[in-house]
């Protein structure tokens, strides 16, 4: 009987020391783990901004998986591994692209004073009218053609959620912090005016000789939208339009 206790004890012994070895391996394991993710995240990112300055300038129809998969620097075959096919990369994009949009108009609260929130909200998508101007362009097209991957999205996120800044906008109004307005004609005016800046640059810079990327013409390109919108918009002692 004694030598079977012996090896019951020593098969415990080696039990108990692969337990504790475990957390070791796993914290070994960790770095590893987190590059692999990094690098599917890094590839992924990679083959999303090939495709949006692929799709924004030849469409859905005049790009293929090909052209993006050589842009990106990735292989045909790993291209698919991320996206079963070229309307799933496009969808996509284009919900990347969504996400962008809303973030700014995600911040309204009626506490806020609505002067500020829309003077802020006019610089950052004028920001993103400087910067992502693929994008703009991408979403523009997109709408012109009758929305038909992304209408889904558009009935559902983006309704709900003009739907209930509108609610914030009536607010303002309510309170008389801001003239009359219908929120929904002030949100479509604030998207057209800082989005003609990049879905028309090149009539911007015909006309000025000058783009967005030039901090002087920028600047004075947020000071003049933000006057014009909020003079429209602004509200007297007696409730009424300046």
């Amino acid at each position: 009987m004694p030598a079977p206790i012996a090896r019951k004890t020593l098969a415990g012994k080696k039990k108990d020391k692969a337990l504790a070895a475990a957390p070791a391996r796993r914290a070994a394991r960790g770095p590893a783990a987190g590059r692999r993710v990094r690098q599917v995240e890094d590839k992924r990112s990679a083959i999303l901004g090939a495709a949006l300055g692929l799709f924004s300038r030849y469409g859905l129809h005049g790009t293929t998986v090909d052209q993006v998969a050589a842009r990106a620097a990735v292989s045909k075959s790993n291209l698919l591994y991320y996206f079963a096919n070229k309307e799933e990369l496009y969808v996509s994009v284009l919900r990347d692209l969504l996400e962008v949009w809303l973030a700014p108009l995600r911040s309204f609260s009626a506490e806020q004073d609505p002067r500020a929130a829309i003077a802020a909200y006019i610089r950052a998508k004028l920001v993103i009218s400087r910067d992502r101007p693929d994008a703009s362009r991408l979403f523009c097209l997109e709408m012109i053609q009758g929305a038909p991957l992304l209408r889904d999205e558009l009935a559902r996120e983006l309704r709900d959620l003009v739907d209930h800044k509108s609610e914030v906008i009536r607010a303002w109004v309510a309170d008389g912090r801001l003239a009359p307005v219908e929120p929904h004609h002030l949100v479509f005016a604030l998207w057209a005016t800082t989005q003609h800046y990049a879905d028309f640059a090149v009539q911007v810079q015909a006309l000025t000789g000058r783009t967005l990327d030039d901090p002087a013409f920028f600047e004075q390109t947020v000071e003049n939208v933000q006057r014009i919108v909020l003079d429209g918009i602004a509200a007297q002692a007696d409730g009424g339009p300046v």
